[in-house]
């Protein structure tokens, strides 16, 4: 198992999960994806289309003004 990070704060919607799908489909069974993102719609949106999509969300923290992480397993 790996772990990898990726930063969409500079992306907008709907790249934001357009970049994180891509991301994902490179990861093996059991992979961790940490995601930095902004708040707001890319904070809405990754997470919940991340579960639809069968991934794992494990958690949501700020880390800092506005920013997330956002972590997923494959």
């Amino acid at each position: 198992m790996a772990t990898y990070r990726l930063d969409i704060t500079k992306e907008h919607c709907p790249m934001t999960f357009v970049k994180t799908k891509i991301e994902l489909a490179k990861l093996k069974e059991k992979d961790i994806l940490e995601v930095l993102l902004l708040e707001g719609e890319p904070l809405e949106n990754v997470p919940c289309t991340s579960r639809e999509q069968g991934f794992n969300v494990l958690s949501v923290v700020p880390v800092k003004d506005n920013v997330y992480k956002v972590t997923i397993q494959k």
